[in-house]
């Protein structure tokens, strides 16, 4: 199976650095956010996304990781901070592809159980094979596939990123 690099490295800076400011110009009016990763590579994209926050606002910037199965996603959701932590605050829910919708409807519906001031999420590819009404706010990359192409994103730990199709 070959592998079609869809972004490279410097794409997904220059992406990471694009939706940071477009998060930072929607929650401007805020004193505090939370950015909340969901598991494996969501987390790491949400990192990378609260760094480029913190250089560029001075908003203070929570970072949460949303721990989920994402095989089985009706199994109890986990996050790192507690309800309090994320309660009448600006929320953004990270992921890394969004593909039929099913983890970032599930990880939403856990965020809905408590008030939140803004709610909205990101993705870095967002595939258009929605199974359910859900939708990134802030994008890096939007692909028209196949439902039997594969997209995936790397993040190594040189810190050499790229997505690519398969």
């Amino acid at each position: 199976m070959s592998k079609n690099i869809i972004l490279s490295n410097q794409e997904i800076e220059h992406t990471i650095k694009r939706i940071a400011y477009q998060i930072y110009e929607t929650f401007v009016e805020e004193d505090e956010i939370v950015i909340a990763g969901i598991t494996a590579n969501g987390f790491i994209f949400a990192q990378k996304i609260t760094e480029a926050l913190k250089n560029i606002s001075p908003l203070k910037v929570s970072l949460c990781e949303v721990k989920m199965n994402k095989q089985n996603p009706e199994l109890p959701i986990h996050t790192s901070l507690t309800k309090e932590q994320y309660t009448n605050k600006g929320l953004v829910l990270v992921d890394d592809v969004l593909n039929s919708g099913t983890t970032l409807i599930y990880a939403v519906r856990h965020f809905l159980d408590v008030p939140l001031k803004k709610f909205k999420t990101a993705v870095l590819v967002n595939r258009n094979h929605k199974k359910y009404p859900v939708k990134a706010d802030f994008k890096g990359i939007s692909l028209s596939t196949s439902s039997l192409e594969h997209v995936q994103v790397v993040f190594d730990e040189k810190g050499d990123s790229y997505a690519y199709l398969s």
